[in-house]
């Protein structure tokens, strides 16, 4: 089985590969971007728009708990995938077992710090009377939840690693797929509002990890997790993991502090209290949007990334070379569509997730979901590069394409614009980042395909 494997990622043809690969980890974003749209309808439907301001103060915490899982699943891909170029199987192994261990006591300690200080975050992120006890109902049942959730992020990315991406796929789907069903029966069959859609949450996310952990039990993967010396931590491993998978958790947990910074900006002027709650709504609403069009992206970085890994520990770079120039085609190609789909159909959007088809949410949500799209034009350059890097083993060069886009170009220009425009300042600064970040992006992507190529050419 392993020697199939090894056959696929170092020769079957890398588009078709790619496509191999990326397709069903596609399926499986598009399907849990489904979810989070359904999720928020559903809200929106059972418990009024100030429901959703309150699932947005609940973002933050969830950004950074994806995060950690994120992090260590992605960053142990990438040091698993290397170890498979290059025949190490102990390293493999070690690293499998390692990283379920660490996320484990990780997801513990998060939890149970996050529900300590609950109440001061959500004051902190700028909720209001209308919607502070729906972020907290919802937060509160989400981080019984938090280890089946995040292990479940680790084992998708090692299951990627190993070439096996319909069971990656599956996961994704009984995990959304049930997520769908149960906010139904628990926001209006039994009336729970968005504690019915967090305890959803947590049944179908364990049910999604329960299905992969079964199969990474079985003789069908060459993942082999086993219990035995459960606090034995190989931590030259989980240091490199970590280190590889920082820009991962970077994106995610400034993903959080981007959020709380645009809240407390929304806070300052947005005006009366009304107000207020209806532009955190309407941010609440871009952010679950904007993860149905990303999410699909990941998917095709997520099947690139087992390729790259492997067939830059193998060195065979004429294949690196071509599985990129493809990959870097088809992401530019997406956002492009994505950017078309979110201009023509953001009233629709503002208009779905209005319980009262309020025109003043309808029209202040399209103005601002327009101009912040513009970015989408070159926004993929700055995840498949990050990316990219990450599959290389090169923490330092992902760490800056990651934070540019956030860190380097929004933070600054969100407190400038706001200064200047109030609002419409937060719009027209994602805009901006994504552009800059973009830009910034294919210089690098530019410069490292130069020294791709001149290894390349060993390989004829």
């Amino acid at each position: 089985m392993t020697q199939n494997k090894e056959k696929m990622l170092g020769e079957l043809n890398v588009k078709k590969l790619l496509m191999k690969l990326a397709l069903p980890a596609m399926a499986g974003m598009l399907i849990n971007a489904l979810y989070n749209i359904v999720d928020t309808f559903f809200v929106a439907k059972g418990a009024g728009e100030a429901a959703i301001g309150g699932l947005t103060f609940a973002f933050p915490v969830q950004l950074i708990l994806m995060a950690v899982g994120l992090m260590i699943g992605i960053g142990s891909a990438s040091v698993y995938s290397r170890a498979f170029g290059k025949k190490d199987y102990d390293t493999m192994d070690q690293m499998v077992n390692s990283a379920l261990k660490a996320d484990v006591i990780i997801a513990i300690l998060f939890a149970i710090v996050a529900y300590i200080f609950i109440d001061p975050l959500l004051n902190f992120f700028g909720a209001t009377s209308e919607n502070f006890q729906f972020g907290k109902d919802y937060l509160t049942i989400i981080l019984i939840g938090l280890i089946p959730m995040t292990l479940s992020m680790v084992l998708n990315n090692l299951v990627r690693a190993e070439g096996r991406p319909m069971i990656s796929m599956y996961t994704l789907m009984i995990g959304a797929g049930l997520n769908i069903v149960l906010d139904a029966v628990f926001i209006f069959g039994f009336d729970m509002g968005v504690q019915g859609a967090a305890i959803a949450t947590v049944i179908a996310q364990t049910a999604a990890f329960s299905f992969i952990f079964i199969y990474a039990m079985s003789d069908r993967s060459s993942l082999k997790v086993h219990f035995s010396h459960f606090f034995q931590v190989n931590f030259k491993l989980i240091g490199e993991a970590i280190s590889v998978g920082l820009p991962t958790f970077l994106r995610n947990s400034t993903g959080a502090l981007i959020t709380i910074i645009i809240l407390r900006l929304i806070n300052k002027y947005g005006g009366a209290v009304t107000e207020i709650t209806t532009y955190q709504s309407i941010y609440g609403v871009i952010n679950r949007v904007i993860s149905f069009v990303f999410l699909p992206s990941f998917g095709i970085v997520q099947g690139l990334v087992p390729i790259v890994s492997y067939n830059f520990g193998a060195k065979k770079y004429q294949r690196l070379k071509d599985v990129i120039k493809f990959a870097v085609m088809i992401i530019a190609i997406y956002f492009i569509f994505g950017y078309i789909f979110i201009y023509g159909a953001s009233p629709f959007i503002f208009k779905v997730f209005s319980d009262s088809a309020d025109a003043n949410f309808i029209s202040l949500g399209t103005h601002a979901f327009r101009i912040l799209a513009l970015g989408f034009t070159v926004v993929g350059f700055q995840i498949i590069a990050s990316s990219i890097f990450q599959s290389f083993g090169f923490p330092v060069r992902a760490t800056i394409v990651t934070i540019s886009r956030q860190v380097l170009f929004f933070i600054p220009l969100v407190y400038l614009f706001t200064n200047l425009w109030g609002l419409t300042g937060i719009w027209i600064a994602f805009a901006a980042a994504d552009f800059l970040a973009g830009v910034l992006s294919i210089f690098l992507l530019v410069k490292e395909m130069r020294t791709i190529n001149q290894l390349s050419l060993q390989d004829i």
